[in-house]
């Protein structure tokens, strides 16, 4: 897996290669979130068009629409039949299970809180250990649906790279950290007793589902989100400087093993910080104010390592879409919460790292 990040790091950093694919992807689902949008502003009379409009509207009610389309696959069998042979050929390559594999590049489709009502009918049945790889996957790489915004705010290669690294840089992860074997006969991990849906009841029970989970995310942010500035204003009375800066120079070592040149690695740290504690975006925007005091070869690694969902909040996000959908497996994603961003992390220090290996 490790050649096979180098190769690919290769061909995205130096070629063409993927880019025309994954704009491709980013439309289709800039396309669903606009059909998501009518429903939105069908409730609530156009708040989903105006500029800026609130992080609930435009981030966690499409997640109702996505949750209608994944119930339509499962409904169909077309969700099980994926997950069987992509999860079969990528388990593979990585040594882990079906569900994983198939998890890992489900998460970078649907996003870190959808992800988990394709694999709802599962969850009451999957154990602690692979749940965490499940949920690692998850903080690790980020959804097809943002990634137009992205490429707004970096280099579009850079956001191709890192999706692409951030793929096997779980499975990487997951395997030094939380290493485990499958038996071909939990793999699927199927409920063998669920009871055949009507299509209505089903479209009823996603929807809802996906409501669920909208609802228990938005309350989860609100309480990371102001934890953290609580946080950041005591350090910032106690000590004079704020937490995300003393993060800052934490970060600083290991920005300098990435690859960063030392006169950048300060900097570079507390951008890291700042993705940490906020979000990727904050930190993408904090990247281009500072992009003229940087080295070309920083901006790159730096760029990789902020495309992924791993930071505090992420924490709520998942441990919050998981209870929406099974409350019992919510309190334990919760439980090893921040182990979970522990490993997330080392994953886009690995990708900045290999990275660095491959910028001139």
């Amino acid at each position: 897996m490790v050649a096979l990040q180098l190769i690919f790091a290769f061909l995205l950093l130096n070629t063409g290669f993927g880019l025309v694919i994954i704009k491709g992807i980013s439309g289709l689902f800039d396309h669903l979130l606009s059909y998501a949008a009518e429903g939105v502003n069908f409730v609530f009379g156009g708040m989903a068009n105006v500029d800026e409009s609130p992080f609930f509207m435009n981030v966690l009610l499409p997640i109702v629409f996505v949750s209608v389309l994944i119930g339509i696959a499962q409904y169909l069998r077309i969700l099980p039949f994926i997950i069987r042979y992509l999860g079969l050929a990528l388990s593979k390559v990585n040594g882990l299970g079906k569900l994983e594999s198939f998890n890992a590049v489900a998460s970078a489709v649907f996003g870190q809180s959808e992800v988990f009502i394709s694999i709802k009918k599962q969850l009451p049945h999957i154990p602690e250990h692979r749940l965490y790889t499940l949920c690692t996957s998850a903080m690790s790489t980020v959804s097809a649906s943002i990634l137009g915004a992205y490429m707004t705010i970096i280099e579009p290669k850079y956001v191709v790279t890192a999706l692409v690294l951030n793929l096997f840089g779980g499975f990487i992860i997951a395997n030094i950290i939380n290493p485990y074997e499958v038996r071909d006969e939990d793999d699927l991990i199927e409920n063998q007793e669920e009871k055949k849906q009507s299509f209505f009841e089903m479209l009823g029970e996603y929807i809802m589902d996906g409501f669920k989970v909208a609802i228990v995310v938005g309350a989860m942010l609100i309480g990371f989100v102001a934890l953290i500035a609580m946080v950041n204003n005591i350090f910032e009375i106690a000590f004079g400087i704020s937490f995300q800066v003393a993060l800052g120079y934490v970060f600083a070592p290991f920005a300098f093993l990435v690859g960063i040149p030392a006169a950048d690695i300060v900097q570079a740290g507390t951008i890291m910080a700042t993705k940490l504690l906020t979000n990727e975006f904050v930190a993408m925007t904090d990247l281009g104010n500072l992009t003229s005091s940087l080295s070309s070869r920083s901006v790159g690694i730096i760029s990789v390592f902020l495309v992924s969902f791993a930071n505090f909040s992420s924490i709520g996000i998942i441990s919050g879409a998981v209870k929406g959908l099974n409350e019992e497996k919510g309190n334990t994603v919760a439980k090893f919460g921040l182990k979970l961003l522990y490993g997330a992390t080392l994953v886009s220090l690995l990708t900045a790292a290999i990275t660095g290996m491959m910028l001139r």
